[in-house]
């Protein structure tokens, strides 16, 4: 639905507040403006899993001001009872006249907000087919979280790093390191954005990673997930108390996820070695690959991905490349899947 130049203005300032909200966190970043008589009463957004969601943050904010009030929010208000009550139901008790939301609440517990709304009287407008297009940007602020809401299971990125020849590690095992520290800093912006990261046994025992994120800013650190029954020895890093691990004893990427999703997992950061990465692969289970080449030839050496059981070319997996970018003298490739209608790039 269009909305008038007032009301995205006030969409923008409630966009503004949801991307103050923590990046990584089970729930969505939520921003919400109540506006009465042109004036803006109430702000709020969310702090993460457990506080008060945008709207009730808000409606606090507004006091008594709610009554007659129009709210602009960026998620469609939820219609269900976890941590906190539902935000349809606050803004019903508050004496809000209008709902102006950007993107409508693709998980099927909280869903059913503007329905709620609807039925008790309450003018609900979502913008749509806004110039500025505030639905997608909204969704932008969540990708984990709503790829997770609409799929059941968290958003995999897998990262990779390798030489020209498509090598992770020399004939003598040693990997460290391939790529130069430009990308190595951005790969710990981007674990900074993640829920977990998750290895193998066998790249904890090789390469014994910290898996933590370091130099760059962030809220938190990722929890740090071991997939294997091999033994670890007690000693490996990822024991430190640097940030919480967690051991699952399956070589299932599907179980996997599933228990991470239970977690509150959002988004995995899939760094794991050959073996992991082409069970994950094979299993159709990444969704974005970020891959980090470097300028070095070694002709022997681990290969960076393991047997996909892929035999003739017609076969083989097809990738979007959304985006190359250069870090010192590596580039990186971020890559999405290939849409069943939609043929893959041929230039």
């Amino acid at each position: 639905m269009a909305i008038t130049t007032a009301d995205a203005a006030f969409l923008e300032a409630a966009l503004e507040l949801a991307a103050r909200g923590p990046v990584v966190d089970p729930n969505p970043r939520v921003g919400c403006v109540l506006v009465n008589d042109g004036a803006v009463v109430g702000r709020g957004f969310h702090r993460g899993a457990g506080t008060p969601h945008a709207e009730a943050a808000a409606l606090a904010d507004a006091g008594e001001k709610t009554r007659g009030a129009t709210a602009f929010v960026t998620l469609e208000p939820c219609n269900h009872h976890g941590r906190t009550p539902p935000c349809a139901a606050a803004l019903i008790d508050a004496g809000v006249v209008r709902v102006v939301y950007a993107a409508a609440d693709p998980s099927h517990a909280a869903a059913g907000g503007a329905q709620r709304l609807r039925a008790a009287g309450i003018a609900v407008e979502q913008a749509t087919d806004d110039i500025t297009d505030h639905a997608a940007r909204a969704e932008a602020l969540n990708p984990g979280w709503t790829f997770a809401a609409r799929h059941g299971r968290p958003l995999v990125t897998w990262k990779s790093a390798s030489t020209l020849d498509g090598r992770v590690a020399a004939a003598d095992g040693t990997s460290r390191w391939i790529t130069g520290p430009a990308s190595r800093q951005e790969v710990h912006r981007l674990r900074a954005r993640v829920g977990a990261v998750v290895v193998g046994t066998g790249t904890v025992r090789a390469d014994d990673p910290a898996l933590t994120v370091r130099d760059v800013p962030h809220d938190g650190q990722p929890l740090r997930v071991v997939l294997g029954r091999s033994d670890i020895p007690s000693s490996a890093k990822i024991f430190d108390d640097a940030a919480e691990t967690l051991v699952i004893p399956t070589h299932d990427p599907a179980k996997a996820l599933e228990q991470l999703h239970e977690r509150g997992i959002r988004h995995v950061l899939l760094e794991g070695g050959p073996t992991l990465a082409a069970a994950f692969l094979a299993a159709g289970l990444v969704d974005e690959i970020h891959a980090y080449l470097a300028p070095v030839l070694l002709g022997a050496g681990a290969h960076l991905l393991g047997d996909l059981g892929i035999g003739t070319i017609a076969d083989g997996q097809r990738w979007h490349l959304d985006d190359v970018a250069r870090f010192g003298d590596d580039v990186r490739l971020i890559m999405s899947r290939t849409s069943p209608n939609r043929p893959a790039r041929e230039d």
